[in-house]
């Protein structure tokens, strides 16, 4: 338990305010929500800041687009985002806009300060910037002449702007993350900082720029504007009262450092580089931990509107309520590797975990409760060595909850909930309720197995609240108690004996139809666009001709190991034109494989695919990573190349010969 005066400050990445947020991005909000419900519950003193980023180029374009002022345009956009945020049940203390007074002229205020003291200089660019992203590339930073971030176009640059000296600190960083290994989680996303950006050497970064005017402008030269990364970074101190002429307000000294930024994969770079380089030239102390999470993908790519595959929140919400989707988007998101959303997995979801192992478990308790006590839960002391095991499985749960939560492993944390509601339904199984009641002699008995459900159910729904606050609250209230102190929940017996249940326990989840959930979802919803088929390569006619290889023997064969594997995750190797970057589950054991086919895939198209892995490939290095192996594929005579797929039946690991 920790001390009521302990802080905890916990951020989101501030949304774009370019558009309405999706599912993917309402994803974070409700993931910090439940870190920040949860440490409540601990007893720390929590601050939990989210907000909108709301100047650059993107939004100048889609404001002149839509025939609005910028301001009109992110005022309408910015309030949208909240209302999202607001319908999915979060518990933010502070909501900041970049476009709020005092946060344009705090930057305005640092952007001085580090020119004056020589972290910022002015000079020109010349090269390719990204409107999606907001960052400038070099021509040998571009993949197919795109954005090699997002795969966009790029347009030519070529303006006087300022520039921030980020070599001067490169080392300095690199030492904290040494001597930090907590600062960037997952330690993929570590690795990949230290091997493609920091370990390489770091460029100076631009942080102006003089042909757009939607931004806070440069305090000495009118004809720039402060560049987004860091207007849009400095949210995370200014927003609790940070002053660079040193009169920073108490609130400030108090809950910063942050100790957690949550972000999204995509935006680790900015975290874990420039933020933390702007803040050493401040003179500041860094966040204590950066955590770059997984993207909820629809189906087998990450969502997009002119793929007609997005999902709204609101929507969501509409055909299954609030708590249904913070439940689902919080236990279907691994720890490292990107989830998947769909409407069908949604219902699936909803009736085996929400309406059958809880629901229904906190039904039949209280109904029972009703029809053989009237309602009256009473431990009579009737024990039975079953019991135990029910107990131990219960009173271990908190502690469990409370390992994992700590290690940021939310969907793990979330099982062990539903863990406890699963032995609770074969506690039932084991003794049979109705058997007991039909013999006067076993009443007792009865009424204590009903007593250790009501107070299983108890702590299961107390230790629910961080995850889904009003269906907590709806059972506890059904079980006429409160929320149990978090300290408490690994007791067991501390439910009153003689609390009355009540008398028309309410349905929490009711079963959904998938047929008719998607005939909702074809109104609420248009079809996809179709998207035009992937090249195949053509049989003209002619033999590919088959160069000669040395003759093998079967001893030679013998010695490679092909398997199947199943791709978890894929992603662009920056820098690079033709990589990309797999993790391949193989059995038991997950592989990082580079392979060079990035001209003919996408890699939100691999994720979940089968593929034939040679496995006992040695190690080998490209772009600075190291590639464990080699996914086989086939090449025809015009160059074009397919990877290789086993029957999606086969499992990972089965062996190939």
């Amino acid at each position: 338990m920790k001390k009521r005066d302990e802080k905890y400050y916990i951020t989101t990445a501030i949304a774009y305010a370019s558009g309405k947020p999706h599912i993917g991005n309402t994803y974070e909000i409700v993931l910090a929500d439940s870190i920040a419900r949860f440490r409540r519950q601990q007893g720390y003193d929590v601050w939990f800041q989210t907000g909108t980023d709301e100047h650059g180029v993107k939004i100048e374009t889609k404001a002149a687009e839509a025939g609005v002022t910028p301001k009109e345009y992110v005022d309408r956009v910015s309030a949208e985002i909240r209302r999202i945020w607001d319908l999915m049940n979060t518990s933010y203390d502070h909501f900041i806009r970049t476009t709020d007074d005092y946060h344009e002229a705090e930057v305005t205020k640092i952007f001085t300060k580090l020119y004056n003291q020589g972290d910022i200089y002015k000079g020109s660019y010349e090269g390719w910037y990204c409107n999606s992203c907001e960052s400038f590339f070099t021509e040998s930073q571009l993949v197919d002449g795109k954005c090699p971030d997002c795969g966009r176009p790029v347009v030519k640059a070529n303006e006087d702007a300022y520039f921030f000296r980020m070599s001067k600190y490169a080392d300095r960083l690199i030492e904290h993350i040494n001597t930090h290994p907590e600062f960037i989680q997952p330690v993929s996303r570590k690795n990949e900082m230290m091997n493609n950006f920091l370990l390489p050497g770091l460029k100076d970064l631009c942080v102006s720029r003089s042909s757009i005017k939607w931004g806070i402008p440069v305090e000495f030269d009118k004809s720039n504007v402060i560049y987004v990364w860091l207007d849009a970074l400095t949210n995370y101190i200014t927003g609790i009262g940070y002053r660079c002429d040193g009169e920073s307000t108490e609130q400030y000294k108090k809950y910063w450092p942050a100790d957690l930024h949550l972000i999204g994969k995509d935006i680790i770079r900015f975290h874990t580089i420039y933020w933390p380089i702007f803040l050493m030239a401040l003179g500041e102390p860094l966040p204590k931990q950066v955590f770059g999470h997984p993207w909820l993908l629809q189906g087998e790519g990450k969502m997009s509107k002119s793929k007609g595959n997005v999902i709204y929140a609101d929507d969501l919400v509409d055909l299954f309520g609030v708590d249904a989707v913070r439940y689902f988007v919080l236990h279907e998101m691994p720890f490292e590797n990107d989830g998947v959303i769909s409407w069908e997995l949604m219902v699936e979801r909803l009736n085996s975990d929400l309406a059958n192992t809880m629901g229904n478990l906190v039904n039949r308790t209280i109904a029972m409760s009703n029809k053989y006590f009237g309602g009256e839960v009473r431990d009579a002391g009737a024990a039975e060595p079953v019991d135990d095991d029910l107990k131990a499985v219960v009173t271990r749960t908190a502690p469990k909850v409370g390992e994992k939560m700590d290690a940021l492993r939310i969907a793990d944390a979330i099982t062990e909930v539903f863990a406890l509601f699963k032995r609770c339904n074969k506690y039932i199984d084991e003794t049979e309720p109705w058997v007991l009641a039909k013999d006067e002699a076993k009443k007792d008995r009865l009424a204590t197995v009903l007593y250790n459900l009501v107070e299983s159910i108890t702590i299961g729904a107390s230790l629910l609240t961080a995850f889904m606050p009003d269906t907590a609250e709806k059972i506890l209230k059904q079980l006429g108690t409160v929320q149990r102190d978090y300290e408490t929940l690994d007791q067991f017996g501390l439910y009153p004996s003689g609390t009355h249940v009540t008398e028309k326990p309410e349905i929490l989840f009711v079963r959904q139809d998938i047929k008719e959930v998607m005939k909702q979802v074809e109104k609420l919803q248009p079809k996809p666009q179709k998207q035009p088929e992937a090249a195949k390569p053509e049989d003209d006619g002619s033999d590919i001709h088959l160069p000669e290889k040395d003759e093998i023997t079967y001893d030679d064969f013998a010695k490679l190991q092909f398997a199947v594997g199943e791709v978890l995750s894929c992603e662009e190797v920056p820098k690079s034109k033709k990589l990309l970057l797999f993790r391949v589950k193989i059995g038991d054991q997950t592989r990082q494989i580079v392979s060079g086919i990035k001209k003919w895939y996408k890699p939100e198209e691999l994720v979940g695919r089968k593929v034939m892995v040679l496995v006992n490939l040695k190690p080998a290095k490209l772009a600075g990573l190291v590639s464990e192996g080699m996914l086989l594929s086939a090449e025809d005579g015009r160059g074009n190349v397919a990877l290789i797929e086993p029957p999606e039946n086969m499992p990972s690991g089965s062996d190939i010969a």
